[in-house]
């Protein structure tokens, strides 16, 4: 089950489903987006236990992965790095939301924050999504990228 607020961490882990947190978090208390994700991971957690369920919860985050590996990633992608490396805050149907930073950049580097990340660690998978509009061949090729370079680098098996 998708959550993107503490409550509704909550309500799934009462519910004895699975936990899947996106790049989007329908609230914001201020702090940055992957301590308020590993929050709700822990909020979901203690409702799986007190509620009684048998059997370990599975959690998933996702996050938005883009080595610059090739002159096309740092054509198509550099400067974006400069802006969307860092959360931001904006509003969604009336309410606050924080929107989770892109890791943008050289492949140790994104290695490096997704070891400091506190959701990533607290989670059983990490899944990656990266942009669409350049076509199957090139997102082939920088998911290829992820495996040989930031993979290894951040430790993920």
């Amino acid at each position: 089950m998708g959550s993107g607020t503490r409550a509704t961490a909550k309500w799934t882990g009462q519910q004895g489903m699975n936990l899947m947190s996106s790049t989007l978090l329908t609230e914001d208390t201020g702090v940055p987006f992957d301590q308020l994700q590993a929050e709700q991971i822990a909020v979901f957690r203690s409702a799986w236990a007190e509620s009684g369920h048998e059997g370990t919860p599975r959690v998933s985050v996702s996050r938005s992965v883009i080595p610059l590996v090739t002159e096309d990633d740092r054509r198509y992608f550099g400067l974006r790095a400069l802006a969307d490396t860092r959360d931001q805050v904006g509003t969604l149907d009336g309410g606050l939301a924080r929107f989770g930073k892109s890791y943008i950049g050289e492949p140790d580097v994104i290695a490096e924050q997704l070891a400091a990340d506190a959701a990533v660690q607290d989670a059983d998978t990490v899944l990656i999504t990266v942009p669409n509009q350049l076509g199957v061949d090139y997102n082939a090729q920088l998911l290829e990228n992820i495996v040989k370079h930031v993979a290894p680098a951040a430790g993920w098996r």
